[in-house]
C-alpha cells in the first residue's frame, strides 16, 4: 500500500497543495497533520510508522514535510528500510537501502537542516535587532484582546457572569482570561 504523509508547521498553513500532489502521485491513504517539523515525535507521524508493513511505501511531497534535521530523517529512513518499506519523496523520487540512496538522504537532509538553522539564526538576529532599536518591541503575538476589553470581561464577572460563560461567549480561554485579569488586576482585586 502506498501512504502519504501531509504536513504544514502551523495552523495558519494549509495542507491542500500537499494533499492534492499526493493524490496527482498515486496514494492509496493520506496521513495529514499541523505540527511543527523539527521534531519527529508528531502523533500523527507516530501513527502512520505503526501502520506500515513490510512492502509498503511512505510518499511525503518533500524532504522537510518527513523531517528538518538530518539525525532524525536518516534514523527513521534506516528504520523503515529495517522493515521493509519504502519511502518516496516527490521532489526527489525513490530513496531505496542502497549506498547512493542513503546518501541522496543524508545530503538532503543536511541542506534541510542547515536551511531549518539560518532561518532560526535570522530570526534571532531580526528579534535582536527590533529589541535595541524599537522601544515598543513585543515579541510573541499581539493579545487578541485589548486591555479594554478584559476590563469588560472583568466587570462582567464581577456582575455575577462566570468565567466559563464569559469564555464560551467572546471565545476565549480560560487561561488567558485569568492570567489578563492577573496582569491588569492588583493582587488583591482578582
Amino acid at each position: 500500500m502506498n501512504y502519504g504523509y501531509a504536513r504544514v508547521s502551523t495552523r495558519e498553513q494549509n495542507l491542500n497543495a500537499q494533499i492534492e500532489i499526493l493524490k496527482r502521485a498515486g496514494v492509496d491513504l493520506i496521513y495529514k497533520e499541523k505540527y511543527t517539523g523539527t521534531t519527529v515525535n508528531r502523533p500523527v507521524f507516530k501513527q502512520i510508522l505503526t501502520v506500515l508493513q513490510p512492502g509498503d511505501t511512505l510518499t511525503v511531497t518533500k524532504l522537510d514535510r518527513f523531517a528538518r534535521n538530518t539525525s532524525g530523517a536518516l534514523n527513521t529512513i534506516k528504520k523503515l528500510f529495517n522493515r521493509g518499506i519504502s519511502i518516496n519523496i516527490l521532489n526527489l523520487g525513490i530513496i531505496d537501502n542502497t549506498p547512493t540512496g542513503q546518501l541522496t538522504v543524508s545530503i538532503f537532509s543536511a541542506v534541510a537542516q542547515f536551511d531549518r538553522d539560518m532561518i532560526v539564526a535570522r530570526t534571532q538576529e531580526g528579534k535582536a535587532y527590533a529589541k535595541k532599536h524599537n522601544p515598543n518591541y513585543r515579541e510573541g503575538r499581539k493579545n487578541k484582546y485589548s486591555d479594554d476589553q478584559i476590563m469588560a470581561f472583568y466587570q462582567m464577572h464581577k456582575n455575577g457572569m462566570s468565567i466559563i460563560s464569559i469564555t464560551k461567549e467572546n471565545e476565549i480561554s480560560r487561561a488567558t482570561i485569568y492570567r489578563r485579569f492577573n496582569k491588569l488586576m492588583p493582587k488583591n482585586m482578582f
